[in-house]
């Protein structure tokens, strides 16, 4: 059950990953090496038996494939304007918050308390790394 609830989350914030962006909401500074994808990764590894060689190349393969899909992403919303990416940013979030509710409408009582805890940290993690970021942006203006 376990590997089945890390899936669902895993695959309810696939979206948050893909349409990586600034602003509100975003993941400005997101380098995907996040933890959602490093559990998701090991999972990976785990069933494939790689060899501790292979694990490097595979890390490397997908990090550089989720920075070109960002670059990709980005370059279009860039061409967006300021409206329309803050209704896409809604939109996303919206969604997101739709997933999340059915997800934990599968779950038994004890279940969505343990889903609650884990929604609660990610969005304290996303905090923490978004202060992270700003302060290393403001630093780097110095």
């Amino acid at each position: 059950m376990r590997k089945t609830l890390t899936a669902l989350v895993f695959a309810a914030s696939l979206p948050v990953l893909a349409f990586a962006m600034p602003g509100p909401g975003g993941m400005e500074g997101h380098d995907g090496h996040g933890k959602r994808g490093g559990q998701h990764h090991q999972m990976f590894h785990k069933d494939l038996d790689l060899t501790k060689e292979q694990r490097s190349e595979m890390r490397k393969l997908m990090s550089e494939q989720f920075k070109a899909q960002h670059e990709i992403t980005q370059r279009y919303l860039d061409k967006l304007p300021e409206a329309e990416r803050n209704a896409l940013t809604e939109e996303r979030k919206a969604s997101q918050e739709k997933t999340h509710q059915a997800m934990r409408g599968l779950l038994k009582p004890e279940q969505q308390v343990k889903f609650d805890e884990a929604m609660e940290k990610m969005k304290e993690k996303r905090a923490e790394r978004a202060e992270f970021e700003k302060w290393k942006a403001d630093r780097a203006q110095q």
